[in-house]
């Protein structure tokens, strides 16, 4: 089985790698940890995709974080590789899962309500509604 965990830099992706930990066999269990990063506008017609050097300083610290989960799932027994990419954090999230051939997705959900969903929008419910495999969202209620 193929398993991509889709992380940000909140404290709630320890949960999401714990839930895979606890869930899963490491038995013929691959897992892709990957952090997307995203642009703050588009990249201009001329550049490349995914050319955004305002995330220049955030490589670092998402390649540090990926591998920080990583090797709490390696710990578990896990096969593990990492990624970090650059582009619509929902996209590539699909994309990735789909080039990787993964079976199942499993991303976080902060338990956002309110104008606070509608402002910033649902990873976790655009990634269920149009990814080709089967998705997990581990829920993780944030306190008011």
């Amino acid at each position: 089985m193929k398993i991509l965990v889709g992380i940000d830099d909140s404290k709630f992706s320890a949960d999401v790698s714990k839930a895979v930990a606890t869930q899963f066999r490491s038995e013929k269990t691959e897992i892709r940890v990957l952090h997307v990063l995203q642009p703050i506008a588009p990249a201009p017609p001329q550049m490349a995709p995914g050319y955004a050097p305002e995330l220049d300083g955030q490589k670092k610290p998402a390649r540090e974080l990926v591998e920080q989960i990583a090797k709490e799932l390696r710990g578990a027994g896990f096969k593990v590789d990492t990624a970090v990419e650059v582009g619509d954090i929902r996209e590539t999230i699909i994309d990735a899962a789909a080039d990787w051939g993964a079976d199942l997705i499993v991303v976080g959900s902060h338990g956002q309500r309110g104008i606070q969903r509608f402002l910033l929008g649902s990873v976790a419910e655009f990634v269920a509604r149009h990814a080709k495999c089967s998705v997990e969202i581990v829920r993780t209620q944030v306190s008011a």
